[in-house]
């Protein structure tokens, strides 16, 4: 089904997480240190990762921060701290989505369905609710390829997450109209997957960032504040 890389120190949660995600049909290889898990995923990017926060040698937030300044690779973090600040760190440096500990399995399962489902993978086309969402999209000095997953500024190449394209895509669908904060939870997320605005917030702003290394000028992005944000042709 997919190539899952488990990074995780905790051997009962490797055992238990490697069997719950075998049992349907993936292959899951596992790392016990956060350096050698970052290794192993700069050599051979999986279709998905799920990082631990704490772990020895190098912290879950490090292998992400390092890791997503070359890949974009799906990633789902793990921590045992119910701590806000965890949260929305992780979202800033890119994560696509976190799950606290302890969690069940079956709530694991269905988020790693859900990711895989909006990357494309999984043997189907990236989750959506249009036909014309799958067409390549051309808004001004922006072009998003959604069967390819790439996106482009002034023929720039910009490396979105999952989330990220599927955000950006909403917005660059409708030029002019202004989505909530619902609306792009609804257009990037599972229905079974629940964020607050924040997390919106955090990806948006990390989208803004990446857009401009290639275009300082960069302002396609409108935020209306208590309302939420609108694509705007330049």
């Amino acid at each position: 089904m997919a190539n899952i890389t488990l990074v995780d120190d905790d051997e009962n949660i490797v055992a238990s997480v490697s069997l719950a995600l075998e049992s349907h049909g993936h292959k899951v290889t596992a790392y016990h240190d956060g350096a050698t898990g970052l290794e192993a995923l700069e050599q051979s990017p999986p279709d998905l990762t799920i990082l631990d926060v704490k772990m020895p040698r190098m912290d879950g937030m490090e292998v992400l921060r390092r890791l997503r300044q070359t890949s974009q690779i799906p990633v789902i973090m793990l921590t045992s701290k119910d701590e806000e600040i965890d949260e929305i760190l992780g979202f800033n440096l890119g994560a696509d989505d976190y799950i606290t500990k302890p969690f069940s399995q079956r709530l694991l399962i269905e988020r790693v369905k859900a990711l895989l489902r909006r990357a494309g993978v999984d043997g189907g086309e990236p989750e959506t609710s249009a036909e014309s969402s799958a067409k390549a999209i051309k808004r001004g000095k922006l072009t998003m390829d959604p069967a390819r997953h790439e996106s482009t500024w002034e023929g720039k190449a910009v490396k979105l997450t999952v989330t990220e394209f599927l955000l950006l895509q909403a917005l660059a669908q409708r030029p002019g109209f202004v989505k909530s904060r619902d609306n792009l939870m609804d257009a990037a997320y599972d229905d079974q997957v629940y964020v607050d605005d924040r997390t919106i917030d955090s990806h948006v702003k990390r989208m803004r960032k990446k857009f401009r290394v290639v275009d300082p000028e960069f302002d396609a992005i409108e935020t209306l504040y208590g309302v939420g944000y609108r694509y705007r042709e330049s």
